[in-house]
């Protein structure tokens, strides 16, 4: 059986769900907006690995275009909102972009990522997924979803490629 941080030598590719990911779920609604936290830590990791040449995407079934506008500031390749069918999206973009299911790190919480995880290379969730996510993850962080969860597998992805606290990394 392939290990986890042996699964991380081959990632190029790192692919998010928004919700329960990148935020810890909680939506606050006001009377014409829905608002989502996402944490400074993981939106540096995703800038950070963008800027070093992984190809990062989100998938999700959100409909912020503030959320999607955001994460296009922060380096993410493409948004994909509205993704009711995320196996047909992650389809698309292992066409459009010649990727294969080994290259890819993807972190989801809940049973919607369920079938692209199942094909990843490396599978991910945060602590708080549901059971059914943990079930088929080869990684389940220590940290919530929206609390470095995203970071943390960013992170360590980064480190073993030897490009996480690097001078170009990081223009000091």
């Amino acid at each position: 059986m392939i290990s986890y941080k042996e699964r991380l030598n081959k990632i190029t590719t790192f692919i998010f769900d928004v919700d329960g990911v990148l935020t810890n779920g909680d939506v606050i609604i006001f009377r014409d907006e829905m608002v989502r936290i996402i944490n400074s830590r993981d939106s540096f990791a995703l800038r950070i690995a963008a800027k070093m040449g992984y190809k990062v995407f989100v998938i999700t079934g959100g409909t912020s275009e503030i959320v999607k506008e955001r994460l296009l500031d922060l380096g993410v390749h493409e948004v994909f909102l509205r993704s009711s069918n995320k196996t047909h999206v992650y389809e698309k973009l292992l066409e459009k972009y010649h990727l294969k299911d080994e290259e890819i790190l993807y972190m989801g919480d809940d049973i919607p990522d369920y079938k692209v995880m199942e094909r990843v290379g490396c599978a991910t969730c945060p602590q708080d997924a549901s059971v059914e996510i943990k079930s088929i993850s080869h990684y389940q962080s220590p940290f919530f979803g929206g609390r470095y969860a995203a970071r943390d597998v960013i992170e360590q992805t980064m480190r073993l490629h030897g490009k996480w606290f690097t001078e170009e990394a990081h223009e000091w």
